[in-house]
Order: structure tokens, then C-alpha cells, then sequence
């Protein structure tokens, strides 16, 4: 068999989000049993169907990088976390829908992973404040996935939904919200799944077929992000 071309997705977010049960559950269509903390960087491969169901249909690897940590450490750890966003073709940004602080952290991850050498200050602004300019010329796209949806009452569920829609707002990003321990949010005729199979189509497109080039910009090629003054992010 001939060697599958790949890309290279990274998976980002607060360490207790689900990031590593998210990318068994892309990876294996199965349940993480005993999900672990995750030092450093783990990587699993997904196979996607690039256009299924076209002329143009082509299977390619998928590259999950699951990093570690907090996007507060200290600047050592950052440094070495860095090495893990060379090349990178693709971002999935993950948060816990029961977990304000993580989703707000999500704009530091962005920050981190797209601008390694600028260290943001301040924590960004939402709802009509956040300066969206700041990832307008970004070129790596962005998927973001609410997780542990089950955790939300019934009746709150409207509630903070409505709180997080703007994420996927601010990143110019579609967003998917599920439960890691429920293959059916992912079932194939989904909603969900028809989400995360056009992104996973765009990163394809953006790697391999874009007509300047074969491969997204490096770092020091894109205009760098994170210029200004950053300000609080408010909920209510």
C-alpha cells in the first residue's frame, strides 16, 4: 500500500478539558476507559476521506496532537511546548462547557500556538470588545469543540450555550459541542460529523492545494498576532 500523505492538527486546550478522550474518540470511534493526564505531547492518526464521495476523493492521515499543560506556565515550559507547533497545519481548540476559565483561556492557546515569540498580556475581551482583528489574517483553520455536555442540566443547557456561541465567532470557526463518552455526537450523517469533516477537508485544501503554494506560511512568514493591549473577558 502507498504511503498516505498527512497533515498535521494540533489539539489545544486546558489540561482536564478532554482533550486526550476527544482525540481517542476521532481516532477509534470507542470511549476513552481510563483517561490520563498527558505530559508533553501525544500523538494519534486519523484516516479521513478528503471529498468522499467524489471525483476528487482521496484518503489522507490526520495528525492529532494532543499537547499537555496550562496555558499559565511558566516561560520554560512554553519554550518546550513550542517545538510542538512547528508545521502545523490545523488547530482544534478544546474547552469544557462547565468550565468558564477554559474557554477564555482558549484565546491564549490560539495566541501561544499562532505567534510562539510574542507573550500576550492582559486576557482578551468578548462581546463587542474583543478586537477579532487580531486573528483576521490568520490562515490556519480553526475548529472549536465544547466538551462534557452531559454535565449541563437540562435547563441550563440554552444558557451556556448562548455564553460560548461567541468562540467560534471570535475564531471565524465552526464549533461542535458533545459528550467525549458518546460516540453518537459523532455519528456519521451528523451534523457534528458533516463540522469536523469539512474541517478536516479545509486543512487538507490549505496543505496541499492552495495555489501559491504547497504549504501554510511559517511563523516568521504571516503577520504576527497579538499586537495591542489585551483586556478582560466578561460572560454576563
Amino acid at each position: 500500500m502507498a504511503a498516505l500523505d498527512r497533515v498535521k492538527v494540533l489539539v489545544l486546550g486546558d489540561s482536564g478539558v478532554g482533550k486526550s478522550s476527544l482525540v481517542h474518540l476521532l481516532c477509534h470511534n470507542q470511549v476513552l476507559g481510563n483517561p490520563s493526564w498527558t505530559v508533553g505531547c501525544s500523538v494519534d492518526v486519523r484516516i479521513h476521506d478528503y471529498k468522499e464521495g467524489t471525483p476528487e476523493e482521496k484518503t489522507y492521515y490526520i495528525e492529532l496532537w494532543d499537547v499537555g499543560g496550562s496555558v499559565g506556565s511558566a516561560t520554560s515550559v512554553k519554550s518546550t511546548r513550542a517545538v510542538f507547533y512547528n508545521l502545523l497545519n490545523g488547530i482544534i481548540l478544546v474547552h469544557d462547557l462547565t468550565n468558564k476559565k477554559s474557554s477564555q483561556n482558549l484565546y491564549r492557546w490560539s495566541l501561544e500556538a499562532l505567534n510562539r515569540d510574542v507573550a500576550p498580556t492582559g486576557v482578551l475581551v468578548t462581546n463587542g470588545d474583543y478586537d477579532r482583528e487580531q486573528f483576521a489574517d490568520n490562515q490556519i483553520p480553526l475548529l472549536v469543540i465544547g466538551t462534557k455536555l452531559d454535565q449541563i442540566p437540562e435547563t441550563k443547557r440554552n444558557e451556556v450555550l448562548t455564553r460560548t456561541a461567541f468562540l467560534a465567532e471570535d475564531f471565524n470557526a465552526e464549533e461542535i459541542n458533545l459528550d467525549c463518552t458518546n460516540p453518537r455526537y459523532l455519528a456519521a450523517g451528523s451534523s457534528n460529523a458533516v463540522k469536523l469533516s469539512r474541517f478536516f477537508d479545509k486543512v487538507i485544501e490549505k496543505r496541499y492545494f492552495l495555489r501559491d503554494g504547497n504549504q501554510i506560511p511559517g511563523f516568521s512568514e504571516r503577520k504576527r498576532f497579538g499586537g495591542g493591549t489585551l483586556k478582560s473577558l466578561h460572560y454576563d
